[in-house]
């Protein structure tokens, strides 16, 4: 089974941005053209690949590249003002193991993505979509955390972080809900994180000056 571009390259040989039309096509008569592997997308497809989901301004993105060169990151934006702005940052810089994309990431995760080959997944400062009638729209659902946890590999992570308090409670919520799939360990701060800092994501900044609590946790893929 081919996975990825028909053409067999890499989509990028630099940091930038790809939209969904640019998404390999997936042919209805040919139902294995589904199931991409987006590691064929990078110039060096054997590094391990993370995902972040909603990648805003692309800090954390562009900070964690720099700093973990062997890891290729996938990230996804759906706003298409930060989308143009974060990938251009990328291209500014010529990272060749930054990749962001501009679709809904639960519907590529669930509809698109092989299983088994992400190390971590990270959602830091997700929309709280705080009214009750917008609570499906939140990217923490029962159904999404089993995708997680299908496209995840053994023992992968799926990092959440949060300054909204009702949010937090949903991720608790979830996270008991799905103990049967997923460990809970406390958060440990990525490499791209300052001295006090979560994530050093550029949302995380802009608000701590104004003391909002942070919360964060790890849900390890039980195996």
């Amino acid at each position: 089974m081919s996975y990825g571009l028909s053409r067999g390259k890499p989509l990028i040989t630099e940091g930038s941005g790809i939209t969904q039309a640019e998404i390999p096509h997936w042919d209805l008569a040919r139902p294995e053209t589904q199931w991409i592997d987006p590691r064929t997308w990078f110039s060096i497809p054997a590094r391990p690949m993370e995902i972040e989901i909603g990648a805003g301004k692309g800090t954390f993105l562009i900070q964690q590249a720099q700093l973990k060169p062997e890891v290729n990151y996938l990230a996804f934006e759906w706003a298409g003002e930060f989308f143009r702005y974060a990938a251009d940052r990328l291209r500014r810089r010529g990272l060749d193991n930054a990749l962001l994309v501009h679709t809904d990431a639960t519907e590529f995760i669930r509809y698109r993505l092989i299983s088994s080959i992400i190390p971590v997944i990270h959602l830091y400062f997700s929309d709280p979509w705080p009214k009750s009638r917008h609570h499906k729209r939140r990217v923490v659902q029962d159904q999404s955390l089993r995708e997680f946890h299908r496209v995840l590999e053994p023992g992968g992570e799926l990092r959440l972080v949060t300054d909204h308090p009702d949010l937090w409670a949903w991720y608790e919520e979830h996270a008991a809900r799905h103990a049967d799939l997923f460990d809970r360990n406390p958060f440990e701060a990525p490499e791209s994180a300052g001295d006090g800092e979560l994530v050093g994501s550029n949302f995380e900044r802009k608000y701590r000056v104004e003391g909002r609590p942070f919360h964060g946790m790890t849900l390890r893929k039980r195996t």
